[in-house]
C-alpha cells in the first residue's frame, strides 16, 4: 500500500516557545506534522515560510492573512486561529478558495485582570517607583488610593463587565458607556450608563473594552482626552486602533493626562523607534493580555482539535463572519 505524504501544520508566532508543550500534537500523526516558529517575520520572507504548508495556526492576530498572501500560498487547505474573531484574516478570500477558517474558545479573564493590574500600577506608580529605586532614589512620588475614585468602562461586554466588576470590589464607583449600552443593560453588567462626555469628564481611570471596527476606530480622539481631569489614566487593553495615539502622545507630553497604559500597538512587535516609546507616564506591555498559561492550553488544545476534525472531514468551530 503507498505511504500518504503527512500534511505540513504551521503553529505561528510562538514567541515564549511554549506550543509544544500544552497540547498533545502528536495526536495528529501520522496524518499530519507540526513545525513550531517562534519569531515574527513580514513580506517575502513570510511568504517563503508559509509556502510549504497545509495548515496554518494563527494565535490571534500577530501574523496577518490578507487576501494577497493567500492568493500565493497554493498549498494552504485550513487555517486555525486562537479566539473566534481574528480581524487579520481575510475571510471571504479564504471562503472563495474553499478554505475552512476554525477558532477556539478564548479562556475567562485574563485580559480584564492585566486591564486592572495596569490601573494598581499606575495609581501607585509601581514601575515607576521600581526604577527609582534600582537607581538609588527612595519614594518619589505620591501614589493614590482606589477606593472611592471612579472607573469609567467603555465597553461593557464580558471584559468590561469583569473589569467593571474588580473595579466594585475595589470600591470604585463604576461608569460605562459604549455606543450600543443602555441604562438597563450597564445595570445589569454592575455600572451606571452615562454618556461619553460625561465618562471622560468623570473618570479617575477608562478603561478601554470594545471590539475595534470602522465605528469604533479612534473612539477615543482628541477632544475625549482633553475631557480628561489632569490626573486621570488611560489604560487601553483591546485594540490600538481605538485611540488616536498621536493626540494620546500630546497629551502626555503636554501633562494633560497623568498616565496611560497600553498593552496593544499599531505595529507588533513594537519597533524600537517607536514613538510612543518617547511618551512620559506610560506603563506598556507587549499584548500580554491573553497571554497566559490558562489561555494558551485552551487555544492550543482546541487547535489540536479543530486540524484532527478537518482531516476526518468534519470541521468544528468554523468562523463564518
Amino acid at each position: 500500500m503507498p505511504s500518504v505524504t503527512p500534511l505540513r501544520v504551521a503553529v505561528l508566532d510562538d514567541f515564549q516557545d511554549v506550543a509544544r508543550s500544552l497540547a498533545d500534537w502528536s495526536g495528529l500523526e501520522p496524518r499530519a506534522t507540526t513545525t513550531f516558529f517562534n519569531d515574527n517575520v513580514t513580506g517575502d520572507a513570510l511568504l517563503a515560510r508559509l509556502l510549504p504548508f497545509d495548515v496554518i495556526m494563527l494565535i490571534r492576530e500577530r501574523t496577518k492573512l490578507p487576501a494577497s498572501l493567500i492568493a500565493r500560498l497554493p498549498n494552504l487547505k485550513l487555517v486555525v486561529t486562537a479566539g473566534m474573531r481574528n480581524l487579520g484574516i481575510d475571510l471571504p478570500a479564504c471562503r472563495a478558495r474553499k478554505i475552512p477558517v476554525c477558532g477556539t474558545d478564548t479562556g475567562s479573564s485574563s485580559t480584564a485582570e492585566l486591564a486592572f493590574a495596569m490601573l494598581l500600577a499606575l495609581s501607585r506608580n509601581i514601575v515607576i517607583e521600581d526604577r527609582a529605586l534600582r537607581e538609588g532614589r527612595w519614594q518619589t512620588r505620591m501614589g493614590r488610593a482606589v477606593k472611592g475614585s471612579t472607573l469609567g468602562v467603555l465597553g461593557l461586554g464580558r471584559l468590561g463587565t469583569q473589569m467593571a466588576g474588580y473595579g466594585r470590589a475595589f470600591g470604585m464607583d463604576v461608569i460605562a458607556w459604549s455606543q450600543n449600552l443602555t441604562p438597563k443593560d450597564a445595570a445589569a453588567g454592575g455600572a451606571v450608563f452615562v454618556e461619553k462626555d460625561e465618562l471622560f469628564r468623570r473618570s479617575d481611570f477608562i478603561s478601554l473594552h470594545v471590539v475595534l471596527s470602522e465605528r469604533t476606530r479612534h473612539v477615543v480622539g482628541a477632544a475625549d482626552l482633553a475631557r480628561m481631569k489632569p490626573s486621570a489614566c488611560l489604560i487601553n487593553t483591546s485594540r490600538s486602533g481605538l485611540v488616536d495615539e498621536a493626540a494620546l502622545i500630546a497629551a502626555l507630553k503636554d501633562g494633560r493626562i497623568a498616565g496611560a497604559a497600553l498593552d496593544v500597538f499599531d505595529v507588533e512587535p513594537l519597533p524600537h523607534d517607536a514613538p510612543i516609546l518617547s511618551a512620559p507616564n506610560t506603563l506598556l506591555t507587549p499584548h500580554l493580555g491573553y497571554a497566559s498559561r490558562d489561555s494558551y492550553k485552551i487555544y492550543f488544545s482546541q487547535a489540536v482539535e479543530d486540524i484532527a476534525a478537518w482531516l476526518d472531514g468534519k470541521p468544528i468551530r468554523e468562523l463564518t463572519a
